[in-house]
């Protein structure tokens, strides 16, 4: 068949790529960028054209893209809106546009990769406009599947991060009692779904893509830690406002957010019957325990630890920072703190302004440490301050390297801490 695939180089739409053109089928790929895809084009089973669901809302717009068309995947999805990415835009408008021109293009097979949890009762944005996009296909009268998965488990995605994450924490944080239904299923056997889907003469109109068996939530982040090769840890019921006071501090608590739109999805469930993508793969789909055939858990297991440990070195960091700040505007005895200025050869007003000038940098560069999302230049200036700082009491107070509680020696460790952030946390941030 040749296959228009939209969403190719999402988490799920480019390991489908993979397995489609490994099933022989010619693909076409639907890219907001197809000009800077030139690989795709170069490939005889595998090209790209422009198209923007932000943008291609008519119909007559699709219509063209469809000719030699056989079937239409959809694998376009956003967890959250940005500007000029609306679940209004993305999720339905678009789609819509798509499964009219598919039907007046007389397109043999439409798979809508929706979620579970898109129905009539969805509370969620992201649900409800699934759904609306999910019922607008159903209704044109083209051969059509809309295919729901639960939690997808790949290695690579982000909601897998999210999740590896909390399971690596020592304490394993859950909403409640981390009673939620969850059902994981692995992408590999979510893609060979589709390709199912597509290939088989009369699938379903609607397919839960689900792993073997329910589980609640908690009982997933154990097995997660299972697979990571950690040592059991114990379950922290954590209520569900604090949960969603954690969500709005972006990160500077240790451990990555579970936003509140997150939380309700996990509070309705993610479960369903896997007998009809049993019957459909011809066999069960894997279970969480053989979720890791080609051993990319270490790797995840490592990404998952700094997921908590960098957020608590941010803190206990900003923390030292802005202690150290407030002390010396007064806390600690200015006199004293002038009679060490004095040793370096400032005296009266110049010391003064020294002092409270460096304990508002002080102060400044903790608070930027949480506070900025891009944080490079902050750990330079830190780095460059120690290093000054540490000249300083060479020079002027040597006695200090041979001080027993080692106030001077301490700066090694923190200077450490510093260059490891500098090189693992610019920028990090956990989007599900």
């Amino acid at each position: 068949m040749r296959i228009l695939l939209l969403g190719g180089t999402g988490l799920i739409g480019s390991r489908l790529a993979q397995v489609l053109v490994q099933s022989g089928h010619d693909l076409v790929l639907g890219l907001r960028n197809a000009a800077g895809r030139g690989e795709a084009n170069r490939n005889p089973r595998h090209r790209a054209i422009q198209a923007d669901f932000a943008h291609d809302h008519d119909p007559a717009v699709w219509l063209p893209r469809l000719a030699g068309i056989d079937a239409v995947v959809n694998a376009v999805g956003i967890i959250s809106e940005s500007p000029g990415q609306s679940f209004e835009a993305i999720h339905v408008r678009a789609p819509a546009a798509l499964f009219r021109a598919c039907a007046q293009a007389r397109v043999g097979r439409v798979v809508q990769i929706s979620a579970l949890g898109a129905d009539e009762a969805a509370c969620s944005p992201y649900h409800r406009s699934k759904h609306a996009a999910d019922q607008v296909l159903l209704a044109t009268g083209v051969p059509a599947v809309v295919v729901q998965p639960s939690l997808v488990f790949a290695p690579g995605g982000a909601s897998t991060g999210l999740f590896a994450a909390l399971a690596a924490l020592p304490l394993l944080p859950v909403p409640g009692q981390g009673r939620q239904c969850v059902q994981p299923v692995h992408l590999d056997d979510l893609c060979s779904l589709v390709l199912a889907c597509l290939e088989h003469p009369d699938p379903p109109r609607r397919l839960a893509a689900v792993g073997p068996e329910p589980l609640e939530l908690q009982d997933y982040l154990l097995r997660l830690r299972r697979l990571m090769d950690l040592a059991p840890a114990p379950v922290l019921p954590v209520p569900r406002p604090l949960v969603r006071i954690g969500s709005r501090l972006g990160g500077v608590l240790p451990g990555p957010p579970v936003d509140a739109e997150m939380l309700g999805m996990l509070e309705r469930g993610a479960c369903g019957d896997p007998r009809p993508m049993t019957r459909l793969l011809g066999h069960p789909p894997r279970a969480v325990d053989a979720f890791d055939p080609e051993r990319a858990m270490p790797s995840l297991a490592l990404t998952a630890r700094l997921a908590w440990l960098l957020p608590l070195m941010r803190l206990s960091l900003a923390v030292m920072w802005i202690f150290t700040g407030v002390v010396s505007l007064g806390l600690y005895p200015v006199g004293q703190s002038l009679a060490l200025l004095a040793r370096t050869g400032l005296h009266g007003v110049a010391a003064l302004v020294a002092l409270y000038l460096a304990a508002t940098l002080d102060i400044a560069l903790g608070v930027a440490t949480v506070a900025l999302r891009r944080r490079l230049w902050v750990y330079r200036a830190q780095l460059a301050l120690i290093a000054g700082y540490t000249l300083l009491i060479t020079v002027f107070l040597p006695e200090y390297w041979l001080h027993p509680y080692g106030p001077i020696l301490k700066n090694l460790p923190v200077l450490a801490l510093i260059l490891t952030l500098h090189e693992l946390d610019e920028g990090r941030r956990w989007n599900t």
